[in-house]
């Protein structure tokens, strides 16, 4: 839209005058029978695909679940989010952290470094976000124009989704295998057929902890369309993040968090691989201020104590390996095989999945359940410490 001059406005006559006083009169009239509908209409100024969207439903955290449980925070056993329940190694403390007051660097130059010199990937190929949610939004808002559709394999991530809606674009959906594989057939299928802009893809996948291989991901990528790569949790699987591709893959970009790896999910703070043909828009359109300098501080501290990182990681291995074995003693329960620090279970036909959420969390115990059609009758568990997989079996011993 242009701007309004108003300067050269001709000047009124006494008839102008008159009929615009009549012209007031009218409106005056017409506004006040329509003042008790417009006092609601509110809603009209927001665009109108958002009027229908569903809001994200996010996992609560232990201050309003000890207030909807009447348990106290410590005795809240929380295996429904995934988070490391060891926290941040002890140098991320935030007690001596300088300079609060002063905005942080938009570039995250400090930790671009070191995220470099973790990755051995330069640090012009990295960005950093408010978590990788943010990461996320970002590119949906610099690839999409409303319409333009996505491809999501679920079971999988529901933010993408999400915000595929937020953005105005279209989903097409390609569900995985029974196995949890990808079904690149039909991904091909859908690519020619319908043009869409992105896939995003999760490996190892959320909720059931299966990975891409790469010999499916190599097809995808030869494909004619942007492949979004979420790693949140590769540190748990043994295979080599894939940072370094985009080096090669103008049609790549890989994500990652500290919220798993290093116990900050409740600072906020991820980064993501990209092509330097796209990074350039993403510095362009990102939030200048988007990393807290609380989380700069506190990831770089986590960055600086590699062995802290690796046996918090390796226990959670383990854990997560018990978890898999003494849930398969379960007799309602079918757990699948995970390479992330969560175990994917199927509830037996006899037994409603909801419900033994439910009642988990009746007894203090969270885990997840899914309102989906393709995980209605799953429940996920997180990995946790020793103690937490201990209450979680004496509990589920009392269903049988």
């Amino acid at each position: 839209m242009g701007v309004i001059d108003l300067h050269g406005a001709p000047s009124y006559t006494c008839a102008n005058v008159r009929k615009s006083r009549a012209l007031r009169q009218n409106i005056t009239r017409v506004c006040c029978l329509e003042e008790s509908k417009n006092l609601t209409m509110g809603d009209s100024f927001i665009r109108p695909h958002l009027r229908q969207l569903a809001a994200y439903q996010p996992i609560l955290p232990f201050e309003v679940l000890s207030a909807q449980l009447g348990r106290k925070p410590e005795d809240i056993v929380k295996l429904d989010a995934n988070e490391n329940p060891y926290g941040p190694p002890p140098e991320a403390t935030l007690g001596n952290m300088k300079f609060p007051y002063v905005y942080p660097d938009p570039q995250s130059r400090r930790l671009r470094d070191a995220l470099a010199q973790d990755s051995g990937l330069e640090s012009e190929y990295i960005l950093v976000g408010c978590g990788a949610d943010e990461l996320i939004d970002l590119i949906m808002r610099c690839v999409l124009d409303p319409g333009e559709k996505i491809i999501d394999c679920p079971p999988t991530f529901s933010m993408y989704v999400f915000d595929a809606a937020v953005n105005g674009a279209g989903v097409i959906k390609v569900p995985r295998n029974n196995d949890f594989t990808l079904n690149v057939d039909r991904i091909a299928e859908v690519v020619e057929l319908e043009k869409p802009k992105c896939i995003f893809l999760t490996s190892p996948n959320n909720p059931d902890g299966s990975i891409i291989s790469e010999e499916d991901l190599l097809k995808i990528l030869d494909m004619p369309i942007l492949v979004v790569l979420d790693e949140a949790y590769i540190e748990f699987s043994g295979v080599e993040s894939r940072m370094n591709w985009v080096k090669k893959y103008e049609n790549l970009i890989v994500l990652r968090t500290f919220s798993k790896r290093a116990g900050l999910a409740g600072l906020r703070v991820g980064y993501g691989a990209f092509p330097l043909s796209i990074i350039e828009y993403m510095w362009r359109a990102k939030q200048p201020y988007n990393v807290s300098v609380a989380g700069e501080v506190a990831a770089l501290a986590a960055l600086s104590n590699g062995k802290y990182l690796e046996d918090v990681r390796d226990a959670l291995v383990r854990e997560r390996e018990r978890l898999f074995k003494l849930l398969k003693e379960v007799p309602f329960l079918n757990p699948y095989p995970s390479h992330s620090n969560f175990v994917l279970c199927e509830v037996a036909s006899g037994m409603d999945a909801k419900k033994l959420k439910e009642d988990l969390a009746k007894m203090g115990v969270m885990v997840r359940h899914y309102n989906s059609r393709e995980l209605k009758g799953f429940v996920r568990v997180s990995a946790g410490k020793p103690e937490h997989t201990d209450a979680l079996m004496d509990c589920l011993k009392q269903f049988y």
